[in-house]
């Protein structure tokens, strides 16, 4: 199994560009579309991180039943 590092930036990157985002929408007093950013960011973390760990099931999977 190759863990990619590229994964953990991506997830570092969309973290910190919604981070910006919701600070300035804050800032311009429109906190429902800030509130609105940071749960589609949310949202395309946990797709992310599900696609990864499905990988790591998958490969768990072939190690153990010896597929």
């Amino acid at each position: 199994m190759s863990m990619d590092v590229s994964a953990i930036f991506q997830i570092a990157g969309i973290g910190i560009i919604v981070a910006m985002i919701h600070t300035v929408l804050k800032q311009m007093g429109k906190e429902d579309m800030a509130h609105w950013v940071t749960l589609i960011g949310f949202v395309v973390v946990l797709f992310m991180v599900i696609r990864m760990l499905n990988e790591l099931f998958q490969e768990i999977k072939t190690i153990f039943l010896f597929q």
